[in-house]
Order: structure tokens, then C-alpha cells, then sequence
């Protein structure tokens, strides 16, 4: 028996560092590693110990006889990586953190935000003796896009928010959501009452189209879309129409293929999810009967995972097509999963409900008087559609008070050390990690290796003495957010809210029950 590494792996490669005979590939430091979609278990070498199961935060690994039905394909997708049959170094990779010397005075770190970066940060810190950790985030609710981002038809995904809150509940971390760094404290308050500052804050915008009608009632960015139908409480009043019979989706990549897929998938199906109660409903009213990816190159360039596109080609009375020049497709490598399914899509629509991954197209314009109406594809002419969706990626937003890269959309740095431009020279006691240092690539468990590399980085600038000594302690901290911010949630007070919403949710049979507007939120937070 082996066991198979599965859809929704999160690549954050807990499993490796337990794993006896070190077949798990790749590792971090490995060339592929940024890059490889998943991680793979070899048959022939596996013995059947299980450790990376209880060690995976995400459920995604299974004994081979018990793979459930729609992942039975994973067995194959494993083995087939170590098909050459080369040999590998096995000699065990542990991730040493570093340590504080004992007699050192309490590190005291501020955190901005929750979400994978954050928490990865987090755990490198609070985990280290000698350290004090401070959280904030500008929303009620912590997690970030494990919460607000990941698809809810993919409930394994978001099990990470459990191993997250392990963390956020200990007793060396103190939580402040409902806080806007920026606004309700700066960055230099921060920085007198702590040693250093991780700036985590990730992507928070879509970028645009800058084309004519972007702006469009109809037209929408996919983080938005994304956001609605998550229950983030920014957009509670977001109002998306589907009164239409096609949407449009502008890239293809991951989120792209989210979008399309849950706006084709069986609302039932969504019904027993974690889905936003005011977006099942607006789905189960849809008349959406077509979703239409639009990439700007051809295939070879599709942007998506092959487990995202298989997901889709699978999706239950819906149908997957392909338009394109047929040439496209004749040299495509078929090693690659993704083009597999391409070419068995590459075939006429027979009716019935479609999604049509359409490449070389590149859009023009938005049309339309009060909404959208059509979409302008170059040399292709209009395209009617009553929903645009734009998932062509993210990027940051500044940080007030911090120097700011607009062209790359990032904080300059260097392994995590924040950078003053016009120098070079380190902005003392400011990190940061996840998209805001690197960009939007990667998934959930890409943040683990870029957290622990900035960790390291403040470790170590700590114990060369190149930190500054705060100037207040952590009560004069908590008195200056209880004057500034009375509505500031606790850990206790979230987990209020996630007691609430998986009460809510057990009596429809659902996991949760989504809270979706910051007021009731901060209600039940109280206890009130």
C-alpha cells in the first residue's frame, strides 16, 4: 500500500519534514518547488507509516485504497512524476527554526494581518520562546482568503484555518481584529510598543482591464465576486445580476476557473457548502446557461492547475468546450494533465449548459447604456453578456507611514527586509511576507517558506542587537486600542462568531452559516 497526495494540497510541506524515507517531492529548496503544482508521493518507496497524513492540515492525502472516487486519478497523477525513475537524495530535510538566546529581553513583534502569510509568520514567532506576538487585521474575522478566497465547494482547502487558529489562540499572541492599520493606529504607534512590524496585508485589488465600459454595472472584479459569494462583509450589499443567459470570464487562471465554475455548478450541490446565504439565493435564481473563458494566447499558456481544469471538464451536467485555431492544439505536450483535457474538450457543443474556454482573445471594450450588454473580443466582433468578470490578478495596496513600489505593486524589499528606495538600506524594524513582498503567485502553503525567510531575517537582526527597544510595554498597547478602537475583537470574541456560524450552519447540514455583515458580527463577538 501507498499513500497519494490529492487534489488540494497546499504545498506548505509539513508532510516532508515527517516523513522517514523522504519520498515526498519536492522540497522546499528544490528547484521545482515554487513552481510544482502539488506535491507527489512515490509508490516505491512509500512504507505505509501514514505520518504525513496527521501531519497534512489539509486532508489531501489518502491510503491508495481508499481514494475516494473522484480523486482515483491522483494514484497515476503520483507515480507518474517519479516515472523517469531517477534517484534522489533521501537524506531528511527539517526546517530548524531559529532560537533566541535564553537571557535575551522578550521580542515583541506586531503582525499585520491574518491570512496564510500572516499565520505562517506567526507560528514561526510565536513558537520561538522569548517572543510575544501581536495580530491585527482590519476585519472581524481572521484568515484572510482561506476564508474570503478559497472556492466553497472546496471545504478541504479551508481546514488550514484550523491549524491558523491553533496558533492565534495561544497564550504569547494577542488578537486585535476589526482594526485598520493606517487609520485606527500607524505603523510607527506599532513600532514604539514592539520591536518590529510584519506587514502581511496581501493583495486587496483587482487589477483592471483599462478598456472602455470597465466600470459597467455587470462588470466586476473577480476578488469582489469572489468576496460576494464568500460572505465577506465588505460586500454584504453587493448586488451581482445573473439574469442573463452568458457571463464572461477574462483570464485562466485558478480564480478565473472558480468563478466560472461556481456560477455552473448545482446550486444544491453550493447548499450544502459554506456558501454566502444571499449568493446561493441570487444562484439558484441565475439563468447563466454559459460561462465563457477568455484568454488573450493560446493554450499552451492557460494559466490554471490541471486539478482546477479536470474539476471543471467533470462538473455535472455541464458541458467543456474549446475554441481555438485547431492547430493550437496538435503540439501540445501530451505529458501535461491540463492539455489532455483540452484536447478531449476541443470538440462542437452539443447543447445544454457550457462552459467554452476560448483563446487568442483579447477584449476591446465593455458595450452597454446603463449595464453591460456585450463584450468587444478583438477581430472577433461583440460577444452578448449580461456579467463580466475580470480575474487577470491582484495587487497591493500601500501602506501609510511605508515606501511603496507602485510599479511591481509590493513593499521593496530584500528576503523580507523592507528597503528605503533612494538608499537601499533596510527601513529598521519593518518586514514583510506573503503577496506584499513577492506578488500575487503561489498558493496557500507558498507563504510558509517566504514567512519563514523574513522570520529569519528579524530573528536575526534582533540578536545583532539592531532592533530598537519599544517604548511602551503590552499593557500600555492594549489600553491605547481600547481607547482608539472599543469595537476591536478578541480571539475570544471570534471565536463567538465561528461558534455562531457553525451552529447556524448544522441546522441546514452545512459547515458554517456565514455571518455577512460587519455590525452583526461585532454583535456576536461582543456576546451581547
Amino acid at each position: 500500500m501507498t499513500f497519494v497526495i490529492s487534489q488540494g494540497c497546499c504545498r506548505d510541506a509539513s508532510c516532508v519534514a515527517v516523513c522517514p524515507v523522504q519520498c515526498i517531492r519536492p522540497r522546499p529548496g528544490d528547484p521545482e518547488f515554487e513552481t510544482a503544482e502539488q506535491l507527489y508521493i512515490d509508490p516505491a518507496v512509500c512504507i505505509d507509516c501514514g505520518a504525513c497524513v496527521e501531519e497534512c492540515p489539509v486532508d489531501a492525502i489518502h491510503p491508495d485504497h481508499d481514494l475516494p472516487a473522484e480523486l482515483s486519478g491522483y494514484l497515476d497523477v503520483n507515480a507518474a512524476h517519479f516515472a523517469s525513475g531517477a534517484d534522489y537524495d533521501r537524506i531528511p530535510v527539517r526546517h530548524v527554526r531559529p532560537r533566541l538566546p535564553e537571557a535575551a529581553e522578550e521580542l515583541r513583534v506586531a503582525v499585520i494581518g491574518t491570512g496564510p502569510a500572516a499565520c505562517y509568520a506567526a507560528t514561526e514567532l510565536a513558537t520561538n520562546r522569548g517572543t510575544h506576538v501581536t495580530v491585527l487585521d482590519r476585519q472581524p474575522a481572521p484568515f484572510g482568503l482561506v476564508r474570503s478566497g478559497v472556492a466553497p465547494d472546496h471545504p478541504r482547502t479551508k481546514l488550514i484555518a484550523d491549524r491558523f487558529a491553533s496558533v492565534l489562540s495561544r497564550s504569547n499572541v494577542d488578537c486585535y481584529f476589526n482594526v485598520h492599520v493606517g487609520t485606527d493606529v500607524t505603523v510607527a504607534e506599532l513600532l514604539e510598543h514592539h520591536h518590529a512590524v510584519i506587514v502581511a496585508t496581501g493583495a486587496q485589488d483587482d487589477r483592471r482591464l483599462g478598456i472602455e465600459g470597465e466600470d459597467l454595472p455587470g462588470s466586476h472584479g473577480a476578488k469582489d465576486f469572489v468576496a460576494w459569494y464568500n460572505g465577506h462583509p465588505d460586500h454584504s450589499g453587493d448586488v451581482v445580476d445573473l439574469s442573463g443567459e452568458r457571463a464572461v470570464v477574462i483570464g485562466t487562471g485558478n480564480v478565473a476557473l472558480d468563478v466560472a465554475r461556481i456560477l455552473m455548478r448545482d446550486p444544491e450541490t453550493l447548499a450544502r457548502t459554506d456558501i454566502a446565504e444571499p449568493a446561493l439565493q441570487a444562484l439558484r435564481d441565475s439563468n447563466i446557461r454559459e460561462v465563457v473563458i477568455v484568454g488573450r494566447r493560446g493554450p499552451e499558456s492557460i494559466a490554471c492547475s490541471a486539478g482546477e481544469l479536470e474539476e471543471l471538464a467533470k462538473l455535472p451536467g455541464v458541458e467543456l468546450t474549446v475554441t481555438c485555431p485547431p492547430e493550437d492544439l496538435e503540439h501540445l505536450d501530451p505529458g501535461d494533465r491540463r492539455f489532455r483535457v483540452l484536447t478531449e474538450a476541443a470538440r462542437e457543443p452539443s447543447g445544454g449548459k457550457r462552459i467554452d474556454l476560448r483563446f487568442r482573445s483579447v477584449p476591446e471594450a465593455l458595450n452597454g447604456t446603463d449595464r453591460v450588454e456585450s463584450i468587444t473580443l478583438a477581430g472577433q466582433g461583440e460577444l452578448a453578456a449580461s456579467l463580466v468578470v475580470r480575474a487577470i490578478g491582484f495587487s497591493s495596496q500601500p501602506l501609510a507611514g511605508l515606501p511603496f513600489n507602485a510599479d511591481k505593486g509590493i513593499l521593496p524589499n530584500e528576503r523580507g527586509r523592507v528597503l528605503e528606495p533612494e538608499t537601499g538600506e533596510p527601513v529598521a524594524g519593518v518586514y514583510c511576507t506573503g503577496w506584499v513582498k513577492r506578488g500575487p503567485t503561489g498558493v496557500i502553503g507558498s507563504n510558509k517558506v517566504c514567512a519563514e525567510e523574513s522570520v529569519a531575517g528579524l530573528l536575526e537582526d534582533f540578536v545583532s542587537g539592531r532592533l530598537v527597544k519599544p517604548l511602551h510595554t503590552r499593557e500600555e498597547f492594549a489600553a491605547l486600542m481600547a481607547g482608539r478602537v472599543p469595537g476591536a475583537v478578541g480571539f475570544d470574541g471570534w471565536r463567538r462568531i465561528d461558534e455562531t456560524e457553525r451552529e447556524r450552519g448544522a441546522e441546514s447540514g452545512r459547515p458554517r452559516l456565514k455571518i455577512v455583515t460587519k455590525q452583526e458580527m461585532l454583535t456576536v463577538a461582543s456576546g451581547r
